[in-house]
């Protein structure tokens, strides 16, 4: 089951434009990429190392778990290449696997940016909004009193040249 979060990411991510964004594309594809290297490195390596006097890599699911572990880094050493061949596959495996987490973190980062400009853009026309209702208000309250201030002032005026002098 898939945590809810993670739903309404995907959903956010692949659910509107931002999928015919080029990151979000990038992101895709580079984990679709990874995911073959993580098969195809394991089937390979299970290859390279077969005969090998010390191998410990036998058998495709030790091969894909030696997989998994070296292209997220953990290493636990349980299990390792003892060929030439097998150490360059598990070299490419390496390098393949940071470059595709860099790029998936660089378009995670570029939609979460862009997702708050989104944010910032949309609370600064709201303010701009208020800011421009609250000085046609204000306009307005002003033109009021300078209208009773000449009412008054001509009342006054009136009164003035109506008195006896």
């Amino acid at each position: 089951m898939v945590p809810s979060f993670l739903l309404s990411v995907l959903n956010r991510l692949f659910g509107n434009e931002a999928w015919r964004r080029l990151h979000a594309q990038a992101a895709f594809w580079v984990t679709l990429v990874m995911i073959a290297v993580l098969l195809g490195g394991a089937a390979l390596v299970v290859v390279a190392e077969s005969g090998a006097p010390h191998a410990n890599i036998t058998s495709y699911p030790r091969a894909l778990w030696w997989s998994i572990e070296t292209a997220t880094t953990v290493g636990y050493g349980d299990f390792y290449p003892v060929t030439l061949w097998g150490r360059i596959i598990a070299s490419f495996l390496m390098l393949s696997a940071i470059t595709a987490f860099g790029v998936i973190t660089a378009a995670l980062a570029t939609w979460f940016v862009g997702r708050a400009e989104q944010d910032v853009i949309r609370v600064g026309k709201a303010v701009g909004n208020y800011a421009r209702e609250d000085a046609e208000a204000l306009r307005s309250e002003l033109h009021t009193l300078h209208t009773r201030f000449d009412h008054v002032e001509n009342l006054i005026r009136d009164k003035g040249s109506h008195s006896p002098s």
